[in-house]
Parts: structure tokens; C-alpha cells; sequence
């Protein structure tokens, strides 16, 4: 019998399948095993915003893929040094903040998929100098298991957005609803119509090019129905909220429902949690 491969990450994201994951903030081992019993496909980890070292990135890469859930590492700034920090440490796939230029979206190419090409080499590979076959081959070979996601997040991303999503290497794109919001003068407006203009106009470009694209809804006001509008258009990338989170939202709900039965005064929100 011929051997049939396991599509790559990248290749499902690619595709037409939805790839459901939510953001883990925790880095405890007992997180793992229940994580991996939820169904998810991949699971997001952020040290743009979360303060995770890099021996500690690490480990809970390897701790996730040894139990079958591709981590998906977005580094701190859209920095090719630390797309190679954030794979060394096992991460399956990249994502880069804050992207608005073409060439930026390039220098990432070179860190993720044409790893280990470096210096003067990868510059004049990227520049369309060709590769020896052997070499080429070699390249090629590893950069199907590793994936780059770039964060369109701004007014400047959103002019060079055809152009960013043309070069070669791209896998999807995620929007940041915080920094699109804010630049585009909605802040936090996440129902106005600029911003659900934008989100549209993203999802559906990525996804003609058959790239993929979501949105993480970390806000609790319709997050599941701006969900499921932007999976009908043709989101596939879904990382839905995040573990502090739903444990803040959950807690919250059921203390109110407990206080409110015994008649005890409701506490407050609480501080916002910006992710």
C-alpha cells in the first residue's frame, strides 16, 4: 500500500477546513492533557502580550506537540531573529504582530521557511538568486512543516494588504481587533462598521488566495455570532477567546448567579483584560 502523508498545518490552513484553538496562557503541565482532550486543532501561544521566557516558550511547545496540538507562537515584534527563537524552541508556526510592509512579511519568508539559509546566502535567495537542487529540495522539504501567520492590525496593513498577500510563503493572516479597532479611530467598537468592513475585506482577500485568516475575538459582547459571520465568509482559523479569559468570564457568571440566590450584593467587572 502506498503511504499516504498527513497534510502539514500549513497545508490545512491552506485548505478549506476550519482549524479551531484558543489562546493558552497558563503554562502549568496539568494544562496539557486538558487541553488536548477539547477537540482543538492547534493551540496559540502569545508572548507579545504575555511575558513567557524562552526556556519556558519552549517547553510548552514540546509539551503540545508531544500530545498532538500544533503550537502557534506570535512573537513580540515582526523581528525574523525571533520567528528562528520562537521555532527552535518547537513552536509549529509563526505569528508576526503589527505587519504593514511587504518587506517585513519578506524577512519573515527568510526566518521561517527558508531556514537554515542565512546571511549573504538567504539575502540573495530572497533577492531570487536560485538554490542548488539538492539544496533547494532540503529547504523546500522543511518549510512544509512550518507555518508564518502575520497580524493585519492597522490603516497601513489594511493599503498594502494585496500586496502583503501576494508574497510567496505566507500561509494566513490574523486580525488583531484591539490595534485594528484603535487604528482605524473605533476603538473598541468592535461593532461599528468600519471595523467589520475591514474585518471582511481581509478575510475575504486571504482567503481568494487561498490563505488563511481569522479573527480573535477575545472581547465577550457576540463574540460567537461575529464567530460564525466571519467563519461564513470563509474564516478558518478560529482561535477563540482564552483560558484567563473564560475562567474570569465563567467565575464571574457563576458567583453573580450563587450571590444573587443568597441574596448577597454582586461584585464589580473587574479590570478588562486586553489581549
Amino acid at each position: 500500500m502506498p503511504q499516504v502523508s498527513t497534510p502539514s498545518f500549513s497545508q490545512r490552513l491552506r485548505s478549506a477546513a476550519r482549524l479551531y484553538g484558543t489562546l493558552v496562557v497558563s503554562p502549568s503541565p496539568h494544562y496539557v492533557p486538558v487541553v488536548a482532550s477539547l477537540g482543538l486543532d492547534f493551540i496559540f501561544i502569545d508572548t507579545e502580550h504575555i511575558p513567557i521566557g524562552r526556556e519556558k516558550l519552549a517547553w510548552m511547545c514540546q509539551a503540545y506537540r508531544a500530545v498532538g496540538l500544533p503550537p502557534i507562537v506570535r512573537i513580540t515584534s515582526p523581528d525574523p531573529a525571533e520567528a528562528c527563537v520562537a521555532l527552535d524552541g518547537g513552536a509549529a508556526g509563526v505569528i508576526a504582530p503589527y505587519v504593514e510592509t511587504v518587506a517585513e512579511v519578506r524577512g519573515l519568508v527568510g526566518a521561517v521557511k527558508k531556514r537554515p539559509l542565512k546571511g549573504r546566502t538567504l539575502a540573495r535567495h530572497l533577492a531570487g538568486e536560485a538554490l542548488e537542487p539538492a539544496l533547494d529540495n532540503y529547504v523546500e522539504e522543511r518549510a512544509r512543516e512550518r507555518t508564518l501567520i502575520v497580524n493585519i492590525e492597522s490603516v497601513p496593513a489594511l493599503a498594502a494588504l494585496d500586496e502583503i498577500l501576494a508574497v510567496d510563503g505566507l500561509d494566513g493572516v490574523l486580525i488583531g481587533p484591539h490595534d485594528l479597532s484603535t487604528s482605524l479611530g473605533v476603538p473598541e467598537d468592535y461593532e461599528h462598521p468600519l471595523y467589520q468592513e475591514a474585518c471582511d475585506t481581509i478575510i475575504t482577500k486571504a482567503r481568494a488566495r487561498s490563505l488563511g485568516a481569522g479573527v480573535h475575538a477575545v472581547y465577550p459582547k457576540n463574540r460567537l455570532a461575529h464567530e460564525e459571520h466571519w467563519a461564513r465568509l470563509g474564516a478558518n482559523f478560529i482561535i477563540h477567546a482564552a483560558d484567563i479569559i473564560l475562567f474570569a468570564e465563567g467565575l464571574r457568571r457563576d458567583l453573580s448567579e450563587l450571590k444573587g440566590r443568597l441574596g448577597d450584593l454582586a461584585s464589580g467587572q473587574g479590570p478588562k483584560i486586553n489581549i
